[in-house]
């Protein structure tokens, strides 16, 4: 840590600035969930492969897999739409949520249930991974930054004011 003195400069000479909001916070938010649902799917996978074989652990790496994507694409298309436009990024959280839905209900009502499926591993590991997931997602939103209020920028001649080597916004 460094001492500041009583005008907020760094005692070291540089300048103290506000930090802004997290830019775009929804790949390090997917990299945590992956990561998270991810550990506790190959935890349920090696369960359930000792206890009902290969087909099990097929069944429940299906059932994790199938989660995990149906989450990620939100947070991919709150990445590319949030980096153009942020505030609607939320309307393309719900659009995108509502097309999912529809989407993996019929995908999954046209292909019905494979014979072969352990219905029980697959459903251990989507719950699993749709819990750990979700834990996951709120902890790492709830380390991001928003900025709540815009601030004015500084007007042009208090911009030339300024010493040298010293910004006024946080960038």
């Amino acid at each position: 840590m460094r001492a500041s003195r009583h005008d907020g400069t760094a005692a070291a000479g540089g300048a103290i600035v506000a930090s802004g909001p997290t830019q775009s916070p929804w790949l390090k938010i997917l990299r945590a969930s992956v990561v998270a649902s991810g550990a506790a799917a190959v935890l349920i996978i090696a369960v359930s492969a000792l206890v009902a074989g290969a087909v099990g652990a097929l069944s429940a790496l299906l059932g994790a897999l199938l989660v995990m994507l149906f989450f990620a694409i939100s947070l991919l298309v709150g990445h590319f739409v949030g980096r153009s436009n942020p505030s609607g990024a939320i309307g393309a959280f719900i659009a995108t949520y509502v097309i999912k839905v529809v989407g993996f209900g019929a995908a999954l009502f046209l292909l019905g249930t494979p014979d072969w499926l352990e219905r029980t591993w697959f459903f251990v590991a989507a719950v699993a991974a749709v819990i750990v997931w979700q834990a996951a997602e709120v902890f790492a939103f709830s380390r991001t930054r928003h900025q709540l209020y815009a601030d004015p920028e500084p007007a042009p001649e208090d911009r030339q004011q300024q010493p040298k080597g010293e910004s006024s916004h946080g960038g």
